[in-house]
């Protein structure tokens, strides 16, 4: 009787112990749940990215104004009419 007891006692644990840190158990599964809010976060900073990107594409293509704003911030370029001045504080 004893070693029945014994016997299903150890079996309880490692049935315990392989549902919980076994391969595709439950630390596995809330790993892969941590993983997978990581990647829906990361997904929607790009989606974000994207519709930004979109955006400044039909502005480039509709007008000038966009392509001018762009030059002045990213190249420093002004017009022949114009004259830059920093001020150093």
């Amino acid at each position: 009787m004893k070693l029945l007891l014994t016997s299903g006692i150890v079996l309880a644990v490692l049935l315990a112990y392989t549902l919980a840190l076994g391969k595709g158990g439950l630390l596995d599964i809330w790993n892969m749940k941590r993983d997978i809010v990581v990647q829906q976060e990361q997904n929607e900073r790009l989606q974000q990215r994207n519709r930004e990107l979109a955006g400044e594409i039909v502005n480039l293509q509709k007008g000038t104004e966009a392509i001018e704003e762009r030059a002045r911030s990213d190249l420093g370029l002004i017009r022949s009419d114009e004259f830059f001045v920093q001020i150093i504080e």
